[in-house]
């Protein structure tokens, strides 16, 4: 028989204390991870596909252009399928946080390897897809250079000493063979 008998309340109350104390940590947990997702936003992966095509680009392919040329100014289609062999599809789509999604599409029609029509509905400028693209901006952007007054206002450097320059070396001067027989 054990000398010393713990009653029957203590491994309760040590259970339920220990419930108690699990379930104060789940709702800690809950709370600051709410704080914390209300605060900072994951990262999302940029989505880029396909090629960009501006007005500036279509504007150099007319009716009659090689098919060399539309793949030098446009790059090689998204789109070509082998079974309507005169038809390229150029598609453009960009998912950007903090920016609205795009989505555009050129069809190039060819005709006996010249073009023989270009379906381009509403494209944006070189500077206007830029533009686009671009997020918002946080505030006023930093001062890079100073103005000619607030250079004038800067103090000036301490002078060096020329004594320094022309210091004459100390310790053991060295003379070594030369590197290559002569």
């Amino acid at each position: 028989m054990p000398l010393f008998r713990l009653p029957r309340i203590v491994p309760v109350s040590a259970a339920l204390l220990g419930l108690a104390a699990l379930t104060g940590c789940n709702l800690i947990t809950r709370t600051m991870s709410d704080g914390i997702t209300s605060v900072v936003t994951p990262y999302r992966v940029e989505v880029v596909q396909g090629n960009v095509v501006t007005r500036e680009q279509i504007a150099a392919i007319k009716p009659g252009t090689q098919r060399s040329r539309v793949r030098d100014v446009l790059g090689s289609p998204l789109l070509a399928d082998p079974f309507h062999a005169q038809r390229w599809d150029y598609v453009f789509v960009i998912r950007r946080q903090g920016t609205e999604p795009q989505q555009r599409s050129v069809v190039v029609l060819f005709e006996a390897d010249v073009v023989k029509s270009v379906q381009a509905p509403d494209l944006p400028s070189e500077l206007e897809f830029v533009a686009s693209i671009s997020r918002p901006s946080r505030g006023e952007a930093p001062k890079l250079e100073l103005s000619d007054e607030e250079r004038k206002a800067l103090p000036l450097p301490p002078k060096v000493e020329t004594a320094a320059a022309t210091a004459v070396p100390q310790g053991a001067i060295r003379n070594y063979p030369p590197l290559e027989a002569q």
